[in-house]
């Protein structure tokens, strides 16, 4: 763990202007002090959970902008009921509030990490070059990511297929505190995580994965209407699964479009473990339900008249209603929250007409 940087940052940060960092929170945010050199030159999303009547304190020097419950009732009125109240889940109204390409999100738990060589890890630069370089879902290569510096498309790879596709996703992982479920914390309460490992690479098409949104970037533009992270926390039967919904539906979803998902770097150092206890209470439905959830989406098949984001959530929307609706009356009403969430996401987002993958407004029928 580092307490400062000695990492000397450009006099013009990589998109500095293109990008947000949005967090979820209930305390001060004495955390950012870290992670000062690396994140004061970009725009700040502060989402307060819990309490809109409690301060939370930002350290001087950095550009923000905090919402909280209050705020978010007053910006989405009756739509505001699609965002989770007491769980991190709430950070996805930042990503809706935002009007930048790019989403870098973290929790106020994460510390700047080291390499094996003592370097701090600036974590944000290196989710940028995720992002900017391209994605190999449709054939592995054995070298990983063949667009890092000293790696390379490896003999046998097509040719045809190694300008790659769109990076819409870039998922870091964790030193220190694992990101585990809660029967797995109570069987190993000193199990840490110190193997550094030294790749990123593309989540295959098809294959499914637990996204943990604790050390997240992504492209707005490309994905961020399917990065809803469900309901969640407070009057909700699960959580701890905001995350998971979200990745689930982003992969389903960039499969679809072609787009493309990486994990490995950068990581963080995660300071600390909630109570398994607490968790358990949180996870206990969605431990029996994601032996149901995960054959769901992994047999979930978009129709060709879903070519935007918006389109392909709707229609995975009414596939949850359908299918998961079986499952518990839940689902039913996550199913209406995606819909309420894309009406949210478009009405504070006109759509923008481009090349390629666009996202234009979709109604549910």
């Amino acid at each position: 763990m580092a307490n400062s940087s000695s990492e000397v940052v450009p006099a013009t940060p990589l998109l500095k202007d293109d990008l947000d960092i949005v967090i979820p929170t209930i305390r001060n945010l004495d955390f950012l002090e870290m992670w000062r050199p690396f994140f004061q030159p970009y725009h700040l999303i502060i989402v307060q959970d819990g309490d809109p009547n409690k301060t939370i304190k930002v350290p001087e020097g950095f550009d923000y902008e905090l919402y909280n419950r209050n705020d978010i009732n007053r910006i989405l009125g009756p739509k505001a009921n699609c965002i989770s109240f007491k769980d991190s889940a709430c950070r996805c109204f930042g990503y809706m509030v935002s009007k930048k390409k790019y989403i870098y999100t973290i929790d106020d738990d994460c510390f700047v990490a080291k390499d094996p060589s003592g370097k701090e890890i600036n974590a944000l630069k290196q989710h940028i070059q995720n992002l900017l370089s391209p994605s190999t879902p449709f054939f592995f290569n054995t070298l990983y990511d063949p667009y890092r510096e000293g790696a390379d498309f490896v003999r046998g790879y097509p040719f045809s297929l190694r300008e790659g596709a769109r990076t819409a996703v870039s998922h870091g992982l964790w030193l220190n505190i694992p990101d585990y479920d809660a029967p797995t914390q109570l069987v190993k309460p000193l199990e840490r995580n110190q193997r550094y490992v030294d790749a990123v690479l593309t989540i295959p098409k098809g294959t499914l994965f637990p996204m943990c949104g604790m050390n997240l970037g992504f492209d707005r533009e490309l994905i961020g209407p399917a990065m809803y992270f469900g309901l969640m926390g407070d009057g909700q039967p699960i959580g701890r699964y905001d995350d998971m919904w979200a990745g689930w539906c982003v992969k389903v979803i960039c499969d679809h479009l072609g787009l493309g998902v990486k994990t490995g770097l950068p990581y963080i150092w995660h300071s600390k473990a909630s109570n398994p206890f607490v968790n358990l209470k949180k996870e206990y439905n969605g431990i029996f339900w994601q032996e149901e959830i995960i054959p769901f989406f992994q047999s979930a098949v978009l129709s060709k008249d879903s070519t935007t984001v918006q389109k392909c959530y709707i229609e995975l929307s009414k596939q949850v209603n359908e299918k998961l609706g079986k499952i518990d009356p839940y689902f039913n009403k996550l199913a209406d929250a995606m819909v309420t969430w894309i009406e949210a996401w478009d009405e504070l987002n006109p759509p923008k007409v481009a090349a390629g993958v666009t996202n234009g407004p979709t109604k549910a029928k």
